[in-house]
């Protein structure tokens, strides 16, 4: 097997997040639960960007923002999402390949407009996301390259991308081109609703042995094991998949190998700004360290560093310099 260019691959949506303070009532008024994630469509997009509060548009979506985090954390990284070539689909492209991640589908003038994210934060901190998913849902399936994803040590998936067929075909092709090349899969199970469409099918990649390793947090690995409590729901997955991560907010992470459990205790913040993107940097420090090879304790802790990083900021993406910031795991 030859050494790989890339580090991780990840595929995904590739949306811009439109992030605006809002009040509880807001939410009440438009109907909206705290710390929802909602699919609405181009019309609802328009009337509830009308109004919001002024807000900062940042280049997100779940891959994308781990990719970039990788990057941040001197990883080489690559992205494979569809956006329109409009004005959302060229900052996206700015963006990811300023974060110094290689964007490796043209954006298109043949697909609706670019994916973006209405995501409101309220005082405490939650986020409540209203996303409209234009072009990210219509990646194609001749958008992987067997070669290209055969180049990456670990090809990184998000469970979002699984609901459009498309994508997902797009999906099925890069775990079997990265298995045929013997590159590790890892795969975010990303939220409850989508666990709740596809739980058969993500159980069934777990089951047949296609994916090595395999993030959750704490109600997603209950949501598809049906387990309430959270030690029975990690005992009925972590024998199915060689690597099992779990984060579990302040309460911090655990991941599980061949029988060998590590935890990490969440790393301390001077003031919670955002919890949008936590999950998918603490991903994203977890995968650069399993690329370097580290250990588990060490992975969980480039993941705690990069979470803890984001969530003190607006944007799912890092502001700070996190090989700074975890100089002491990375040395």
């Amino acid at each position: 097997m030859t050494d790989p260019r890339l580090d991780v691959l990840c595929i995904g949506n590739a949306i811009v997040d439109v992030i605006a303070d809002a009040t509880d009532e807001f939410l009440e008024s438009q109907g909206l639960k705290k710390g929802s994630m909602n699919l609405i469509d181009a019309e609802r997009a328009e009337e509830l960007y009308g109004l919001m509060n002024p807000g900062r548009e940042i280049s997100g979506g779940s891959a994308g923002n781990t990719a970039a985090g990788i990057a941040a954390l001197g990883g080489k990284a690559g992205f494979i999402g569809q956006v329109n070539d409009d004005q959302l689909g060229q900052i996206y492209k700015h963006d990811i390949e300023a974060a110094g991640v290689e964007f490796l589908v043209s954006p298109s003038v043949n697909v609706d407009p670019t994916a973006r994210s209405l995501i409101l934060v309220t005082p405490d901190a939650q986020r409540t996301m209203n996303t409209y998913l234009g072009a990210a849902q219509q990646l194609p399936a001749d958008a992987i390259d067997s070669a290209t994803i055969g180049d990456a040590a670990i090809l990184y998936l998000e469970g979002y991308l699984w609901d459009p067929p498309g994508p997902r075909s797009a999906m099925e092709k890069a775990i079997d081109a990265a298995r045929d090349a013997g590159r590790k899969v890892a795969f975010t199970l990303s939220d409850g609703f989508v666990i709740d469409r596809y739980r058969k099918d993500f159980n069934a990649l777990i089951d047949d042995g296609r994916i090595d390793i395999l993030f959750a947090n704490e109600a997603e690995i209950k949501a598809l094991t049906g387990e309430d409590d959270f030690d029975e729901a990690v005992d009925a997955v972590a024998p199915k998949v060689p690597v099992l991560v779990v984060t579990r907010s302040e309460k911090g992470a655990i991941a599980v190998e061949d029988g060998h459990r590590a935890r990490m205790r969440a790393e301390k913040i001077e003031e919670l700004v955002d919890t949008t993107g936590a999950g998918d940097l603490f991903a994203a420090g977890f995968l650069a360290g399993t690329a370097r090879g580290l250990d588990l304790e060490a992975c969980l802790r480039l993941g705690a560093i990069a979470a803890a990083e984001v969530i003190q900021h607006y944007g799912a993406r890092p502001e700070a310099d996190l090989t700074a910031l975890a100089k002491d795991v990375l040395a």
